[in-house]
């Protein structure tokens, strides 16, 4: 792609204009953007809505955010402390009214252990989210602050509550939750000294406060997968004023990505014209108009879309492709204005290209294939997509 070769690129002369025609700057993002220069960052918060925006305005917003949903109830408990014998009933822990401020603590505990345990996984072949930040959250991190952090409150949760597996010989093991999760596998993360977090940590908070705010979806397995290739793109941004902001500005552009993308996520919408369900089904409608004869051939083996475009839709084909690849892949995404019926031109071109392979496969050769795609060049994959979007 001439674009990614060149000194000054298309892009970043369309970047330098004072005001960005956004047109232009989509069409030349569609073919990719080059990571020189901490372009491909600025592209993806242009693209997603965010900027051009007053930023010392977002980092405002969310430092509030962190001192409302994580130190506050940190210090609350700490004020609280269960040794105290004048604690009210309305401030007790074992208070069993749900609006009481301990039930919403244990409730918020059993979201962070969730996407603690997912975010620990994240991108495991790669060093980058055990590694430590650059910037850690001087907010949280404070030696002053004797509250707690977020790890420190998954630590303790952890703890408390001891967990009771029973293995096959009907022997039962009592084990911590820390071991029964891997959350602590003893050689696969090294413990950070006082002062410095992971990479993973600032996603873990990004995702708690994501949840906080937005009750109504809180946090579904998955999103951890969306949030990953933002975050990284913004904290590898080479010019260092911007990724210093990495923490704020993926939680804004996370928020955007997920105010077009939540209806995945939601159960109850699955069935609706908005919801997943849908989505799956119109794979199938476009795969039956663009090549009539693989479709049959799925319908008949019973392979429905939901066994494979599932995982394809709602993650934007995060899972099936190399990092370096899916960000591609999502540069094309963010610069179309209907991202999501690209996307849906993208897992019908995934099919079309190995139409060959799926017709002469039987069911559990073509499961296989759907389930671990063949392909990894998604140039190949980008360029068949557009092809059927200029034909439609």
């Amino acid at each position: 792609n001439t674009v990614c070769h060149r000194n000054s690129s298309p892009a970043q002369s369309s970047l330098s204009e004072e005001n960005i025609n956004l047109k232009t700057l989509r069409e030349l993002c569609f073919n990719g953007i080059p990571f020189e220069g901490g372009i491909r960052a600025l592209c993806w918060k242009i693209l997603l809505n965010y900027l051009p925006l007053d930023q010392t305005l977002w980092e405002e917003v969310y430092s509030q955010f962190l001192k409302e949903m994580i130190i506050q109830p940190g210090i609350a408990k700490a004020n609280l402390g269960l040794a105290r014998e004048d604690v009210t009933l309305e401030d007790h822990p074992l208070n069993p009214n749900p609006d009481s401020r301990w039930n919403t603590y244990f409730k918020d505990n059993e979201i962070l252990l969730q996407i603690d345990k997912d975010v620990r996984r994240l991108y495991p072949d790669m060093a980058f989210f055990q590694r430590p930040t650059e910037y850690p959250c001087q907010l949280i991190l404070d030696p002053q602050n004797d509250y707690e952090t977020l790890r420190r409150r998954v630590e303790q949760t952890t703890l408390k509550a001891q967990t009771v597996n029973r293995n096959r010989s009907g022997v039962t093991n009592v084990s911590s939750p820390g071991k029964a999760l891997n959350l602590y596998p003893s050689n696969e993360y090294e413990v950070l000294p006082n002062g410095s977090e992971a990479h993973w940590e600032v996603v873990e908070r990004i995702l708690f406060i994501y949840a906080k705010l937005n009750p109504g979806i809180a946090y579904v397995q998955g999103m951890n997968e969306i949030v990953g290739p933002i975050y990284y793109t913004f904290a590898t941004d080479p010019n260092s004023q911007w990724k210093e902001h990495a923490e704020a500005d993926t939680f804004f552009c996370f928020t955007n990505l997920m105010s077009e993308n939540r209806d995945n996520f939601i159960k109850s919408l699955d069935d609706s014209q908005c919801g997943i369900t849908y989505k799956m089904e119109s794979v199938y409608s476009m795969l039956k108009d663009k090549d009539l004869e693989l479709y049959l051939k799925l319908e008949e083996q019973n392979i429905k879309p939901q066994y494979f475009t599932f995982r394809w839709l709602t993650l934007l084909l995060s899972q099936e492709f190399l990092l370096p690849d899916v960000i591609r892949i999502w540069d094309t995404l963010f610069s179309d204005q209907d991202r999501f019926h690209f996307l849906i031109l993208v897992c019908c071109a995934m099919l079309m290209l190995i139409r060959d392979s799926l017709l002469a496969g039987d069911f559990t050769v073509n499961m296989r294939l759907l389930q671990d795609y063949p392909i990894s060049d998604v140039h190949t994959i980008l360029t068949k997509a557009k092809e059927l979007q200029d034909n439609s």
